[in-house]
């Protein structure tokens, strides 16, 4: 293995979500002070994740075709040019305000390939038995990102105004462009044999019929939709719990909330940085899968009866230690079973059910909140275990365990 190409595709993803945080939780308080009603502001927060449900695959099997590094500079280029966008847009106000943020989150879904390329380069230099745990450092680079990237634009916002963090995740994004551009290297050996194109719901069925990736990438997508539900709702809850009165105190319930789940980011990086190679080598790839959803699920049942801070801490710290330890597995996984010449096209269709369970989960999550907050945790809790313990019967067949320690040919 290439270890500076590892750090270079570790850095990219690092600073692709650096960049992501730092203007993610601006997007609904910039667009409301625009003049956005709540139909515009749920549109504006969704559009990322349906132009990449339509684009992840698209990305993926081009990147099989011509090649990992050219997408991953392409990618990263678009990154920095939404991101300048967004910061006219911060400056711009009313309509055309809107209207800039609108086509800033539109154009970064559009161009958004690194996490797909970047795990399908980590599959071309990898070693089968390794995968899962060199794809551990994608999940903690995503980890890592979603840390520093709240606070880096509350600083940002608050020494240059509007524009700063949009104009700071433009910087990061193009210095990572040029770095990439000078240091890495294709991973795609020349002269490879490229698969069929296809269209897109034709590349999905192809995907998804095949023996062990369609149970992956619905685990993927299951997992994805829980963590997008709690993600939606956890500050409501937190806020119903403790009785923070946003109106009085809007910084303080605020800050808890960012802190929070920072600390879910700490656990989640740690873990995944740490104690996947061991857990997989002792597990084995779906035993850990099961293991990891039935955490996440306990986790999440723990946490509408955390009537106090311990408790709190030790339901966010199961649901994290579980959730961490899903994506590693699945798209070790997934890699090994899929066809050599499709790596890209396999994990873009699987990053894409991830994308269109980031668009669901919410609408599910904030339903059945409001109807009582329990609702959707419980919801969600149940669905992790019954996945859980779906996948280790069903991943555990010795045709597909047997396939999944070799790459298919």
């Amino acid at each position: 293995m290439k270890k500076p190409s590892l750090l270079i595709i570790f850095l990219t993803v690092f600073i692709d979500l650096v960049g992501f945080g730092l203007i993610l939780p601006l997007l609904p308080i910039y667009a409301k002070d625009f003049g956005a009603g709540a139909v515009m502001i749920g549109g504006l927060m969704s559009a990322y994740s349906l132009m990449q449900f339509l684009f992840a695959p698209v990305w993926g099997r081009l990147s099989d075709r011509v090649g990992r590094r050219p997408i991953l500079l392409l990618s990263t280029a678009g990154a920095a040019v939404s991101y300048a966008v967004f910061a006219l847009a911060a400056g711009t106000k009313g309509n055309l305000g809107l209207a800039l943020l609108f086509g800033s989150r539109v154009f970064a879904g559009i161009c958004g390939a690194n996490i797909t390329v970047a795990q399908a380069y980590i599959a071309d230099i990898t070693p089968p038995e390794d995968r899962s745990k060199r794809m551990g450092l994608v999940g903690m680079a995503f980890g890592l990102g979603f840390i520093f990237g709240p606070v880096l634009g509350g600083l940002t916002l608050s020494y240059f105004g509007l524009p700063g963090p949009g104009w700071t995740a433009c910087v990061l994004c193009a210095a990572n462009f040029f770095l990439a551009l000078a240091i890495l290297p294709e991973s795609l050996k020349p002269g490879s044999e490229h698969a069929a194109q296809r269209p897109h719901l034709a590349q999905w069925g192809h995907t998804l019929g095949r023996p062990g990736i369609g149970m992956l990438v619905a685990v993927f997508f299951l997992a994805t939709f829980c963590f997008a539900c709690f993600e939606t709702t956890i500050g409501l809850l937190i806020q119903k719990t403790f009785s923070f009165d946003l109106a009085k105190n809007p910084a303080t319930a605020g800050k808890t909330v960012a802190y929070l789940i920072a600390y879910c980011g700490i656990v989640g990086a740690l873990v995944q940085g740490g104690a996947i190679g061991r857990l997989v080598k002792k597990l084995g790839e779906a035993k850990l899968i099961a293991f990891s959803m039935i955490m996440a699920g306990v986790g999440l049942a723990l946490l509408p009866w955390a009537a106090n801070w311990p408790l709190l801490l030790v339901g966010l710290g199961v649901f994290s230690i579980g959730s961490s330890l899903t994506r590693p597995p699945v798209f070790g996984m997934l890699s090994n079973l899929a066809d050599p010449r499709e790596q890209g096209a396999t994990i873009g269709v699987a990053q894409s059910a991830g994308s269109l369970a980031r668009i669901f989960g919410p609408i599910f999550a904030t339903t059945l909140f409001f109807q009582n907050p329990v609702f959707p945790y419980v919801s969600c809790a149940v669905l992790c275990v019954l996945t859980g313990v779906y996948a280790i019967f069903y991943l555990s067949n010795p045709v597909i365990a047997a396939k999944a320690v070799q790459p298919a040919s």
